[in-house]
């Protein structure tokens, strides 16, 4: 048992101050804002800059990824909805009123992704709805990224405040 309890000494395996928390919320605000739609960003500015072949691209890309998102949320949203507040149910309970710091830490993951799933699900709609082409597209893709990295910054700030604040008060009681 002492090989255990100095691995556990030396590396700190609680969420908020562990490294891997730290790179994980970073990959995942980073990649999600690049990936718009599940269209890479630079793909949206090739097309739009040259058009083209690449334009084509994105709007194929475009209308396969938003027509699978909205298949997916009108087939099943009320069990997605039921599932995904179940989740966040549980993970809020058990972080904020039981004090267990990994489903603290796991729901400020996944608590604003929520939103971001949500802003997607309306821009699908709307590209559905006729803003599927050329400028229109470019603008809702864009408006759509900018709104995802707001989200993603208040996301990270808050993160590191509460983060922060953990830290702080389990060094003082300690």
């Amino acid at each position: 048992m002492e090989i255990i309890d100095t691995v556990f000494e030396v590396i700190d395996m609680r969420s908020f101050s562990n490294l891997w928390y730290w790179i994980a919320l970073a990959v995942l605000w980073s990649s999600t804002s690049y990936w718009v739609l599940g269209v890479p960003y630079d793909l949206i500015q090739q097309a739009r800059r040259h058009g083209g072949q690449a334009q084509e691209d994105l709007e194929d890309l475009v209308r396969i990824n938003s027509g699978r998102l909205l298949h997916v949320i009108d087939s099943g949203v009320l069990v997605i909805l039921g599932i995904g507040a179940f989740w966040l149910t549980v993970l809020a309970v058990l972080g904020f009123w039981y004090g267990v710091e990994f489903a603290q830490a796991v729901f400020l993951l996944l608590a604003p992704m929520t939103l971001v799933v949500w802003t997607s699900v309306r821009v699908c709609r709307r590209i559905a709805a006729g803003e599927n082409s050329g400028e229109a597209l470019y603008r809702r893709l864009i408006v759509h990224r900018r709104v995802t990295q707001g989200i993603g910054m208040a996301a990270i700030f808050v993160t590191a405040m509460y983060g922060t604040y953990q830290n702080l008060s389990i060094s003082i009681l300690h």
